[in-house]
């Protein structure tokens, strides 16, 4: 796996062995950053279920001016602050351990709010419907922001009318796919 493009293009990142961590392949991160390229650059991003980092990564060389990620696992932030060091991108980042899932409070309380929010929770748990559904979540969410969730093709979003969001696009790439989301 590698940095596709911006500052730190062709850089390879280290990602955990096994099956703990499902990284998202570079064709589909191309893609995604290829949607997203009209917002990226000074943005704030948030990295939730972050694994080794790498989307978080991708947005900082890109030109996001801050990266927050998040995971619970100790062996995810190990290397993620690995790979932000590696590609000399962790002055614009912080990194919590804390499970992504209940972490909006945590958030709001500090004052972070993040113009695009990138979840990548394991397939067919629900976390993804878990975060969304928190009711400070839209508080940690820029009135024009955007929330990308990358789930399992079957997932169902039909829920998040009520947590006062929209969707307004979705991008299926076989077994998984991106759902784009923004405040209704």
């Amino acid at each position: 796996m590698r940095v596709i493009a911006g500052s730190a293009r062709s850089l390879k990142l280290k990602t955990p062995a096994g099956m703990s961590v499902r990284p998202t392949t570079d064709r589909i991160k191309e893609t995604l950053f290829n949607i997203l390229s009209p917002n990226v650059y000074g943005s704030t991003f948030l990295d939730m279920f972050c694994g080794s980092g790498a989307i978080g990564i991708e947005a900082l060389s890109r030109g996001a001016e801050k990266a927050v990620f998040i995971d619970d696992s100790k062996v995810s932030i190990q290397y993620t602050n690995d790979n932000l060091r590696f590609t000399k991108l962790d002055t614009k980042a912080e990194v919590l351990r804390c499970d992504a899932r209940f972490s909006a409070d945590t958030l709001k309380s500090r004052g972070l709010v993040f113009d695009i929010i990138f979840l990548d929770p394991p397939y067919d748990k629900e976390y993804e419907k878990t975060v969304l559904e928190q009711a400070s979540f839209c508080d940690i969410l820029k009135d024009d922001g955007i929330v990308i969730v990358e789930s399992g093709v079957s997932t169902e979003f039909d829920y998040v009318s009520k947590c006062g969001l929209e969707i307004y696009r979705e991008k299926i790439y076989g077994s998984n796919k991106h759902v784009f989301l923004r405040k209704a």
